[in-house]
Order: structure tokens, then sequence, then C-alpha cells
């Protein structure tokens, strides 16, 4: 996926403007936060959060070990197990493996590593035929490869009639209106590419050190299908995804699916262990593990290494006041939100995506609604801080902080400078005591709506007279 990031501002404007979005992403808060605030209640979800972030400590501490494990396990079950430094390393490995084995149709369980690689672009210029089978990747595919918009529903920002007239458009059949004809609809697409496919390609909600397997979670089945009918499997995922042990996925998988679509556990899951053994009647003939680093190992060790924790749930942005009204595409990479924030700088360098930092409201939530308890909002300080310290943002707004840090030091100017403003502002607001015009910084609030005016004495001067009257 192509890297938009410094697009940021114009495409946020473009959303907001957006009637028809607007209405669509009310689902984030009438069905994930409500059904998210119902399924935690049937658990302590403060001692298992806790329990969660310690084991995935436990394995980030130790990635190397962890790793090594997984792959010595992995392949005495028969898998191989291969290692990309970068994401045009992992799509070219996942290639020669199509390659090899002769592949022209490959099925595709949801990923969003491989959004990172471009799998399906690069598959496609080597003349394999790539298909998402998750529904809603499915409708973004057959919609000139749209890029997903969320990470658990990446259609979230569509609504049943755009979804109909694409499938009227697209399958030549008449306009269906009802979702169960539709998804069936799409079911009878989708079922001949399952049996007549050569490998099947998924991701990895996260990968198992002491058995070398890989547990996949999905809502549809559509997992199975892509790992059961074809010869090859190839199950992709970054590094950072690695458990020590199964009691450690049994934890995860308390708080993944309630955080992600407010299920007490996902409809189907697979706890998948190398290829088809003699005797078994369903399965790969062969089976690959693609790890990917794509820029991980880069934050172990420092500032942000908390945020390789996160487990992909998508509850951070479906409580965003931000994502909540923009949607995913304005954010211009693979992964949107609060968690997209830390990731993309992080992964295709600050310089590529100077204003994602400055993409929330630092209201908090995310902090409080992340299973993994990664401190969103501080690490996302963190890269303002840097920003600052290499020159990223305008000169205006370093000139203004560097500004206010040095009147905030110094007591006596700080009071002086804040008696002159409020008695400027309070003039400003004239008789109805509104402010309809702030100049520099301020200008972007007063141009959708009217700044209340102070009354023109500072909050110094009126807490003390508030004391001397009590």
């Amino acid at each position: 996926m192509q890297v938009h990031s410094m697009e940021f501002k114009a495409r946020a404007g473009q959303k907001l403007a957006d009637q028809r979005l607007q209405q669509n992403l009310k689902k984030l808060s009438t069905k994930f936060v409500t059904a998210r605030a119902d399924a935690i209640r049937d658990i302590d979800f403060d001692a298992t959060r806790e329990a969660l972030r310690e084991r995935r400590d436990r394995a980030l501490e130790n990635l190397d070990v962890w790793l090594a494990t997984f792959e010595e396990n992995a392949t005495q079950r028969g898998a191989t197990v291969l290692f990309a430094e970068t994401t045009a390393d992992a799509a070219r490995l996942v290639a020669e493996i199509a390659q090899k084995h002769g592949v022209k149709k490959v099925i595709k369980s949801k990923s969003m590593v491989t959004e990172e690689m471009r799998l399906n672009q690069v598959l496609g210029e080597m003349g394999v035929q790539s298909i998402e089978t998750d529904l809603g990747e499915y409708i973004l595919q057959i919609n000139d490869s749209e890029p997903p918009s969320h990470i658990i529903a990446p259609v979230v920002h569509k609504d049943k009639d755009e979804i109909a007239d694409l499938f009227a458009r697209v399958h030549h059949k008449p306009r269906l209106t009802e979702i169960p004809e539709m998804t069936r609809e799409a079911r009878e697409v989708l079922r001949p590419e399952f049996l007549s496919a050569d490998m099947g390609v998924t991701g990895g909600n996260f990968i198992i050190a002491e058995t070398g397997s890989v547990a996949v979670v999905t809502n549809e089945g559509n997992e199975g299908m892509c790992t059961v009918m074809p010869r090859v499997h190839v199950a992709v995922t970054g590094i950072e995804k690695v458990l020590p042990t199964l009691e450690d996925l049994a934890t995860v998988m308390r708080l993944l699916p309630r955080s992600a679509t407010g299920q007490a556990i996902s409809n189907y899951f697979s706890l998948l262990t190398g290829p088809r053994a003699d005797g078994e009647r369903d399965g790969p003939e062969h089976m690959y593990f693609v790890l990917v680093d794509g820029g991980r190992t880069g934050l172990i060790g420092g500032d942000f290494q908390e945020m390789l924790r996160c487990i992909r749930c998508g509850a951070c942005m479906n409580h965003c006041p931000v994502y909540q009204k923009i949607g995913g595409h304005a954010y211009g990479w693979v992964y949107p939100g609060p968690m997209g924030s830390v990731l993309t700088p992080s992964y295709v360098g600050l310089a590529n995506a100077v204003d994602l930092p400055q993409a929330a409201t630092m209201c908090g939530e995310c902090n409080r609604v992340c299973p993994a308890s990664i401190p969103l909002s501080d690490l996302l300080r963190k890269l303002r801080e840097k920003q600052m310290e290499r020159g990223l943002r305008p000169w205006q707004e370093r000139f203004a902080l560097q500004a206010w840090d040095y009147v905030a030091k110094r007591p006596e100017l700080y009071a002086f400078a804040t008696r002159i403003g409020a008695w400027l502002l309070g003039r400003m607001g004239g008789s109805n005591k509104l402010i309809a015009s702030l100049p520099m910084a301020g200008k972007g609030w007063t141009e959708t709506r009217d700044m209340p005016a102070p009354s023109g004495r500072t909050f110094r001067e009126l807490y003390k007279e508030r004391r001397a009257r009590s």
C-alpha cells in the first residue's frame, strides 16, 4: 500500500465534508463501542489486561529466543520458516513460493501485514491471480483495489446501498438489497475460487513458540477454506506476534474478540500446526511461515517498544473522536487511528507522517480501552517531541512553543503576559462576549465556531478574589 500520510490534512478535510461517510461512521459508536462495553463486564478487565501486558512484554524482552524456539518447533512439524527484513523482501519470498509450486491462483484471508507488503500487486505483476476472501476485503478489491479503512471492519466506511450497487455492477446480476441475499451472492462468487486455488495466504494473529503453530481468528470461516483446500499454505505475520505458550494465547483471546467486535469469542478460531501428515484427510501439502520485520526491531529497546504489544483489535480507533469523524483513509497508510499514528511514523519514517502525531485530541480514551495497556497518548507526545527536536514542524509552531517555554519558566513574566492576554481577549469579545476571529494558531478554531471571550481577568486574579470572599 502506497504511503499517503503526508496528505493527512487535505484528506481529513475531504472526509469531514463527506456527509455519507459521516453517517456510515456512526456504526463505530452504535455497534463496536457499546458491544465492547457489554462484553468486558463478563471478565475482570483490569486484571486480565495486566496479565496480557505481562505476557506480551515477556515475549518482546526475549524476542530472539522465542522466534528461534518457534522456528525450531515449526520446522520439526514439517513447516518452513522464512524471515524477511523488509516488507519488499517478504513479498518476494511469497512470490518465490508461488513460483516454486507453479501457483496460478492465490486465495487470501484478511491480513494487514500483506497490505504493508503490497502482496496482491506483487503477485499480479508475476501473473498470479490473488483473491481476497474476507467479505470486506473482497468488496474493496472489486472496487478498484480500494485500501481498507479499518483493521477489523475494512468497509465500515460504506453503507449497504453502496455495496449493493457495486455487486450489481461487478457481478452482472440483479441488484439485491437484503444483507443475507448479498452475502449469499458473495459466497456463490467465491466458492469456485476456493475450490480451484493452488495456494492460500493468511495472516497470523499470533504464532506460538512452544508448538510452532499459528492462530488465525475470523468471523466468516474463510481462513479455514484458505488453509484446508489449497495444496500450499503461507502464513504471513510480523515478528512481534510471537507468544511463548498456549497459555499466553488463551489470555490474549479473552480480550481480543471482546475489544475488537464485542464478542466473548470469535466465530472461527484456527490453531494450525504444520502441513498435512500421513493419514490426515485435509490440510495443505506444504506450509510456510513468512515472518516480517519491516521496522519492528527498530522499536525494540527504544521509546516505542510498548507499541509492539498491540494485538490489532482496533479498540483505540473505535473510541477515538478523530477517527470517528474522518475514518481510516485519511491517515494515508495501512494502520489508521491512534495506533496508526504511532506505527506509521515508526515504520515509514517520521518525516513521511508529520501530521499523524497531531491527529489526536489527547483525551486518553485510547489508553483506557487498549487491552494491551499501551500508553498511546504518551507515545504520540514523544513523537511530537521528536518532531520539534528535528525541526519537522512549521517554524511558526516551533517559534510559538519556544516563546511559551521561555515565558512559562519565568513566573513574574508569565503573570504579566497572562494579564495582558486576558485583557486583550476580553476586549476582543465586544458586547456579545464572543470572539469571531482569532489570529495565527487560533484561526482554525474560529473558522467554524465563535470562542467565548474571557472576563478580562486571569485565573489567578479570580481565584484570589474567591479566596478573599470565603
